[in-house]
């Protein structure tokens, strides 16, 4: 155990106090933004947005190329998604949770083949390709480009997406030297699990009414 909490500090080591410390605030808003979409509430974008502003800054410092536009997409996709969700739909106040449709998964097919293609690209082009990490690296960040827009669109098959992705980012972040970070996919694993159930009750409870 004290060998596990040694690596844990060690891979800090080289990191100045601040952007440790920036780290864990962007966690602690990461995880206020999960918590919130877990329970349908709106505030998961501006939470999200504080998070991924301050994800950008270390991100971009530390040439992670794949995560940092992962979160310059959460940070466009959350100012759409806090629209679109406070927006009037069917003369309510919001726009209701759904399920996908054959429109969404050609989307998806385009966002995930994009994403690939794109962030491939990026890693040729700057020349930071590190082996099986990178590969893990742009299969995440389709995969969590996918679910970002199913999350914006209240779409019940977004959890699927973060499901599966936290659960791959959880090693790969250990890896790449983010502990923290690395804990904190661990927990969004759980939320996103209850975040399924949540959004499901709440879609067949309104589905009963109606």
């Amino acid at each position: 155990m004290s060998e596990l909490i040694n690596q844990i500090f060690e891979q800090y080591s080289q990191y100045s106090n601040i952007d440790i410390s920036l780290e864990l605030i962007a966690v602690f808003f990461g995880l206020l933004s999960v918590w919130f979409s877990k329970n349908n509430n709106v505030l998961v974008y501006p939470t999200g947005i504080i998070n991924t502003s301050i994800f950008v800054y270390l991100l971009v410092k530390w040439e992670l190329l794949g995560d940092m536009i992962i979160n310059v997409y959460y940070f466009l996709m959350s100012i759409y998604g806090w629209y679109y969700w406070t927006r009037k739909s069917n003369n309510i106040g919001y726009t209701p949770i759904t399920r996908m449709h054959s429109t969404d998964i050609k989307i998806i097919l385009i966002i995930i083949i994009t994403s690939v293609l794109f962030v491939s690209y990026l890693y040729s082009f700057f020349e930071k390709w590190s082996g099986f990490v990178s590969y893990v690296d742009i299969i995440t960040t389709a995969i969590f480009f996918a679910g970002m827009w199913l999350m914006a669109r209240r779409k019940i098959e977004s959890w699927f997406f973060w499901i599966l992705g936290d659960i791959i980012s959880v090693p790969l972040y250990f890896v790449k030297g983010l502990a923290f970070s690395s804990f904190q996919y661990l927990i969004f694993t759980f939320i996103a699990i209850a975040g399924y159930y949540k959004w499901k009750s709440i879609y067949n409870n309104k589905k009963q009414i109606s």
